[in-house]
């Protein structure tokens, strides 16, 4: 697709329904020891990672008269999560395609831990897609920015318990906002909405995850 003059942010949401994720990060986690237990953010990571494969334009870092990679090439991504001190701070997981769910859960973790000691990431890569979890700062949407040379990223606000009709009947369920901002230069509104779709459907299915 050729890039258009216009680069005004595309947002698009999408409410993902976690009951399905919730239950099976629930059984997981009962038969693990607490070191080797998985949060739920490490879930919304991996969903990222698997939809990104589908929809790679998301993960090309963009620049005029560049070729992109056809694939999108390999997925460094960033997390940008509320730091303690007050404002944000991002973690750099580098070939976060390449892990697992439980490779990543540790990497996340490790990030973490080294920025909470103040210490940097020196031989990060630059992340070319990033991650905005805000959910734990209350905020029930979240309309992340796009880092250049990104053209994309996804902020996931705080999981509430929302009422729906299933099979006639009303049941509570947790839910999540996921919010895309996407650069109209390189994607439009289709793409957008089929990234969020897999989205959606990588978290029903957290066992392939």
């Amino acid at each position: 697709m050729e890039p258009r003059a216009d680069p005004t942010p595309l947002y698009l949401a999408a409410t993902v329904d976690l009951q399905r994720a919730v239950d099976w990060l629930a059984d997981t986690n009962a038969q693990r020891p607490a070191p080797e237990r998985l949060l739920l953010a490490a879930l919304f990571l991996r969903a990222v990672i698997t939809a990104l494969r589908d929809v790679p334009e998301l993960n090309r870092p963009w620049a005029p008269g560049a070729r992109p990679c056809p694939d999108g090439g390999p997925v460094h991504l960033a997390v940008a999560v509320g730091h303690r001190a007050g404002g944000l701070a991002t973690v750099v997981v580098p070939e976060a395609d390449r892990l697992d769910l439980d490779a990543l859960m540790r990497t996340f973790r490790e990030g973490v831990a080294r920025l909470r000691r103040g210490e940097t990431q020196p031989n990060a890569p630059r992340a070319t897609f990033t991650v905005t979890s805000l959910g734990d700062q209350g905020a029930q949407a979240v309309f992340p920015s796009i880092v250049p040379p990104q053209v994309a990223g996804v902020g996931f606000g705080r999981v509430t318990e929302q009422p729906s009709a299933v099979a006639g009947a009303i049941v509570c369920s947790p839910v999540v906002t996921a919010t895309l901002a996407a650069d109209q230069r390189v994607t439009d509104s289709h793409r957008g909405s089929r990234f969020l779709a897999l989205l959606d459907d990588r978290l029903q299915h957290p066992e392939a995850l």
